[in-house]
Formats: structure tokens, C-alpha cells, sequence
């Protein structure tokens, strides 16, 4: 019953990335999302009238350093007009709160380095590791 609330905040978040998905690969997103048996968790922050401002969307994985699981937040994104509100903060800690819950040992994530807005809330609320991500794009 979400998803017309939360698709206009996801294809915020992909234009803000600039880029496109197929319709398919929305569609698979969502259901990932929402199936009960699912690996990639997801919340909506709402306010008092309950408006959708942002989301969040997680998942955990086994890892070579620890026992415990990872937890690694994958997308957040917060509507333009309810930026600066605390939303962000709020999102980031929804799923801190879940990963200490389940066992995981930390919570971790990436973004642009040009993202400076964001970054800037992410220096207030996480330690930066300063690595460096790559990539390799495997062809279908």
C-alpha cells in the first residue's frame, strides 16, 4: 500500500543519481522490499499528517571480520522540501537501531563525494573510514 508514496521519493533519489532504471528493475526493487521473505529491508519516514518525506533501504550480509552480520545501508533519500529537518538523521537512525537489534556489528554505507549536503550529516552521525570504492559492472 506504499508504493505510491514511496516510488515519487525513489525516482527522486535515482534522478539525484542521475539515472534511469527499466520499469522491471523498480518493480523488482519494491518487491524485494515489501516480500516477507525478503533480504533488503525498507522505511518510509512520514510526518505528523503522514506524508512520506524520505526513505531507506537496508540489508544485511555475512562478513570475513566479525561473526555477526554487516548492515549496510543502501539507498536514503529525503524529499527536497523536507530536507533540514531532521529526516535524514531520523532514517540513518531507524536503521541503526534495527542492525543493533539483529546482531549486526555495524552499519555502513557510500555516497558520491561530491554529495556534500549529505555528508555533511554523515560526518555528525558516522565516523568516516576514508575508503575508496570501486566497481566493476559484470554485463548481462
Amino acid at each position: 500500500t506504499d508504493r505510491t508514496e514511496w516510488l515519487p521519493l525513489w525516482n527522486g533519489y535515482l534522478t539525484f543519481y542521475e539515472t534511469t532504471l527499466e520499469d522491471s528493475v523498480t518493480e523488482t526493487t519494491f518487491k524485494r522490499i515489501t516480500s516477507k521473505s525478503t533480504v533488503i529491508n525498507g522505511a518510509i519516514a512520514r510526518d505528523e499528517n503522514g506524508r512520506a518525506l524520505g526513505i531507506v533501504h537496508w540489508l544485511t550480509h555475512a562478513g570475513t571480520w566479525t561473526p555477526s552480520t554487516l548492515c549496510y545501508l543502501e539507498d536514503l533519500f529525503v524529499a527536497p522540501d523536507a530536507r533540514n529537518r531532521g529526516v535524514g538523521r531520523a532514517l540513518i537512525e531507524h536503521v541503526r537501531e534495527w542492525a543493533s537489534l539483529n546482531g549486526s556489528e555495524k552499519v555502513y554505507w557510500v555516497t558520491s563525494e561530491s554529495n556534500s549536503t549529505a555528508r555533511a550529516l554523515y560526518d555528525r552521525v558516522a565516523d568516516f573510514t576514508g575508503m575508496v570504492q570501486y566497481q566493476i559492472e559484470l554485463g548481462r
